[in-house]
């Protein structure tokens, strides 16, 4: 198993970067977004999260992140699940989504090839974790 890209010192701060599959750009509706800053706040407030800064582009997310909680991987596990059922629902009760079916039918194949889901994957598996050992 690799080590180059995982969290392995939870003292340390760390650079992730983690996409949504086939690098729909799905987070170019504020709604989309909000629920991804709701969970930020959420993993902040319980599970020790430290955020020092973040970018959320249209297909994927760039984060600098550090933990006085739970370990790093936990969390990303964690809210990468929960926003991939909250972002799941909201393109599916989204009344002007006008790309639902096409992206919810990305997400269902992906999910389908992906031995690790069943029927539907919403994230690329891997968050990408370089540690910042410096500015």
């Amino acid at each position: 198993m690799s080590t180059k890209y995982k969290f392995n010192d939870q003292d340390q701060l760390y650079f992730v970067s983690f996409a949504v599959v086939n690098w729909i750009d799905l987070f170019i509706r504020n709604e989309y977004k909000d629920i991804m800053i709701k969970s930020w706040k959420h993993c902040q407030q319980y599970k020790g999260l430290e955020i020092y800064g973040w970018c959320i582009m249209s297909s994927h997310i760039h984060m600098i992140i550090g933990t006085h909680g739970e370990n790093l991987e936990n969390i990303m596990r964690d809210m990468k699940k929960h926003t991939s059922i909250a972002l799941r629902q909201a393109i599916e009760q989204h009344p002007a989504e006008s790309r639902r079916e096409w992206m919810l039918w990305m997400m269902k194949r992906a999910g389908k090839k992906n031995s690790q889901n069943k029927t539907f994957q919403l994230w690329l598996q891997d968050n990408h974790p370089i540690e910042l050992f410096d500015q």
